[in-house]
């Protein structure tokens, strides 16, 4: 496919300036770096570029322990010695021990394929730069096999972070890269209409308020996350919580309810039942 663009999905709310930046990347053939709170849909960004360009999609997740050779190849060294000691035939062709990584996969794909590259920041310091010459040239040499491996089509290729750890400038020079910000209220209604188009607007505005209020409380240690909103907007459906609730005045009910879906830890809690407390108290 030649220059495909992205203009988002009926699922996946995407700005204009994310769009741009997708097919900036792509224009370029370079990789976009994408950051953000998580919970921002950097994740699923991959997911719907390929679900709309109609291209096959290649997910690596990243671990701490993952290395940057493991998206290329593993050698099972372990797997040909107990073969050996068995007899089998196979040990005489080491390839049959190469196991393929994600990237090996995308390389070989018969159209452009979608890689994600995902929660980068994860790995150690070194990951990022031990694949820049990978995906520079979209080619790496299998050592066991001397074999060279060049990629079908350059991948779109989508690598995520958290911001975990700062990544190293040489891998950021061949990014382009964008912060996806946290979604302003408007931008959020029109998230929560695709989940939910028929919500009452009255639950949906009171929502919405509750939601961001909790978002500014000074010291929260995790703030409430798009798709934790999402979360609690089902649960409030579910369990057919009237708009009125999230209205509660009562000093005994003042956190949200169904609150867990919001606030996952107890010190947030605690933090946001003193500052309503106090907020209370001062306005009488």
């Amino acid at each position: 496919m030649s220059n495909p663009r992205f203009t988002g999905t009926e699922r996946y709310v995407a700005t204009d300036d994310l769009t741009l930046s997708v097919n900036a990347a792509v224009t370029l053939g370079r990789p976009l770096l994408v950051k953000g709170e998580p919970g921002t849909g950097k994740t699923q960004l991959a997911e719907e570029v390929a679900l709309a360009l109609r291209l096959p999609l290649f997910e690596w997740h990243i671990k701490s322990t993952t290395k940057a050779q493991q998206g290329l190849y593993e050698y099972d060294a372990v797997s040909r010695l107990r073969d050996s000691q068995l007899g089998d035939d196979r040990v005489k062709d080491i390839g049959n021990y190469i196991v393929r990584g994600r990237v090996w996969e995308a390389f070989l794909s018969d159209v452009q394929p979608v890689l994600l590259i995902d929660e980068i920041d994860k790995a150690d310091i070194e990951f990022p730069n031990d694949l820049l010459r990978e995906l520079d040239r979209m080619e790496f040499f299998v050592y066991e096999t001397r074999e060279l491996v060049k990629a079908r089509h350059r991948p779109v290729i989508i690598i995520t972070s958290n911001n975990e750890k700062e990544l190293p400038d040489a891998f950021l020079r061949r990014c382009f890269f964008h912060y996806i910000r946290f979604p302003d209220a408007a931008t959020m209604e029109r998230i929560v209409d695709v989940h939910f188009p028929n919500l009452k607007r009255d639950l949906l505005r009171e929502a919405l308020q509750s939601f961001y209020a909790l978002r500014e409380v000074p010291g929260l240690k995790k703030k409430p996350s798009t798709s934790e909103l999402l979360d609690w907007i089902k649960l409030l459906l579910a369990e057919d919580i009237p708009a009125e609730a999230l209205r509660e005045t009562d000093a005994k009910k003042m956190i949200p309810p169904l609150y867990g879906a919001l606030l996952k830890n107890e010190q947030d809690v605690h933090l946001f039942e003193q500052l309503l407390f106090m907020h209370r108290r001062n306005a009488r």
